[in-house]
C-alpha cells in the first residue's frame, strides 16, 4: 500500500482496495477491488461505478434499476480519461513500459490544460505525445510505429507533434542511427556482431557525409535484403536502395577494423 495523507492521526492510503465477499454467491468474482487515486484527475478519479442489478431487488414494480450512477466526473476529466486509456492501449501494443506512459499522460495533461491545441483530435494528440515522451525517454520509435498502433495519420501526428514542442516550450534530442539499429537488428534475429558492425557503418556514414540529407532510419535500413529491412523498418524499397548506392563506394572504409567478413566487400552487391 501507499501511505501519502495524513490527516491528524489518522493515515488515509491512497492505494486500490482489496476486499472479499465470499458469502456473495451471485457474483462470479467475490474480490472486489476500487481504482487507486489519479493525481492527474481533479478529483483524483475517486468515484465509484454501481454495477447492472440482476436480482429482483434491484428493480423497482415497474422494471427500472433502483440503483443509478450520477455523472459526478467533470466533463474534462472524462476527456482525459479517455485519452489516457487511448494512450495505454497504444504503448502495451508497442511493448512500451510504464514510465513511457506516465510522461505521455503528463504531457497529455498540460497541452489539454493550455488549450493550445483546440480544434485537434485528442486522438492525435495523444499519439503525438506518445511519441514525444518515447524520445524524451530515450526510447525512440518512428512516426510510422506510432501511426500504426492509433488512429490518426502519419502527417496529423506529425502536425501536432510541433505544436506540442511549441506550446510547451520543450525539446527532443536529435534521433540518431543508434536508436534504431539495436531494435532493428533485434527484429531481424541478427548477431551481436552484425549488430555492432551495423551500428559502426551507420555511424561512419555519417560522418563521411555520405548520406546528406537522409532519416536515420533510412540509414540504418541499409544493412540487409530490401525485403526484410522495408518490412521490419517501415522504410520503401527505393529508400534503401538509394542510401545503400550512396554507402557502397566507400563500403572498405566503414567497417570496423576487427570485423570478420563472410563475404569479402569487394563481393558486396552492386543495387
Amino acid at each position: 500500500c501507499v501511505l501519502s495523507h495524513f490527516t491528524g492521526d489518522r493515515v488515509i492510503d491512497v492505494g486500490s482496495e482489496w476486499r472479499t465477499f465470499s458469502n456473495d454467491k451471485a457474483t462470479k468474482d467475490p474480490s472486489r477491488v476500487g481504482d487507486s487515486q489519479n493525481p492527474l484527475l481533479s478529483d483524483g478519479d475517486l468515484s465509484t461505478m454501481i454495477g447492472k442489478g440482476t436480482g429482483a431487488a434491484s428493480f423497482d414494480e415497474f422494471g427500472n434499476s433502483k440503483y443509478q450512477n450520477r455523472r459526478t466526473m467533470s466533463s474534462s476529466d472524462r476527456a482525459m480519461m479517455n485519452a489516457f486509456k487511448e494512450i495505454t492501449t497504444m504503448a502495451d501494443r508497442i511493448n512500451l513500459p510504464r514510465n513511457i506512459v506516465d510522461r505521455t499522460n503528463n504531457l497529455f495533461k498540460q497541452v489539454y490544460e493550455q488549450k493550445s491545441l483546440k480544434g485537434r483530435a485528442n486522438d492525435a494528440i495523444a499519439s503525438a505525445c506518445l511519441y514525444i515522451a518515447c524520445r524524451q525517454e530515450g526510447v525512440p520509435r518512428t512516426f510510422k510505429e506510432i501511426c500504426a498502433v492509433s488512429r490518426i495519420s502519419k502527417k496529423e501526428i506529425g502536425r501536432c507533434f510541433k505544436l506540442i514542442l511549441k506550446a510547451l516550450e520543450t525539446s527532443v534530442d536529435l534521433i540518431t542511427t543508434g536508436d534504431f539499429m539495436s531494435r532493428f537488428c533485434s527484429n531481424l534475429c541478427l548477431p551481436k556482431q552484425v549488430q555492432m558492425a551495423a551500428t559502426h557503418i551507420a555511424r561512419k556514414a555519417v560522418e563521411l557525409d555520405l548520406v546528406p540529407g537522409r532519416s536515420p532510419i533510412s540509414v540504418a535500413a541499409a544493412k540487409r535484403t530490401q525485403k526484410e529491412i522495408g518490412d521490419i523498418a517501415g522504410v520503401a524499397d527505393v529508400t534503401i536502395r538509394q542510401s545503400y548506392r550512396l554507402i557502397y563506394p566507400r563500403a572498405p572504409d566503414l567497417f570496423p577494423t576487427d570485423f570478420k567478413f563472410d563475404t569479402p566487400v569487394d563481393k558486396l552487391p552492386q543495387l
